[in-house]
């Protein structure tokens, strides 16, 4: 539980960090930040699909449980659920 509960805190730090940048411009409808909670709440709750788009070598290492790992730049339909409704949470420890 230590881990997933660091691993949440690592990528809301993250998601806050580049969400100062985000804040100065319009946020688009359906996009949002989320909080350590909102996204372990998603998960428990198996409401949302999570993405990493860290580096492979990265994810190998240690990952946000459930997360699919998915190129950031190459993002394809077919890595998404089909289910067009399902929230979808992508993070990095980048800033692309």
């Amino acid at each position: 539980m230590t881990i997933l509960r660091s691993t949440l805190l690592s990528a809301a730090f993250l998601l806050l960090a580049s969400s100062a940048r985000a804040s100065d411009s319009k946020k688009e409808e359906g996009f949002s930040d989320l909080t350590v909670e909102q996204v372990s709440d998603l998960i428990a709750k198996k409401e949302a699909d999570v993405f990493d788009n860290n580096p492979k070598d990265m994810y190998s290492k240690g990952h946000v449980p459930t997360a699919k790992w998915v190129s950031f730049k190459d993002v394809k339909e077919s890595d998404l659920p089909k289910d067009k409704s399902r929230k979808l949470v992508f993070y990095c420890a980048n800033t692309h």
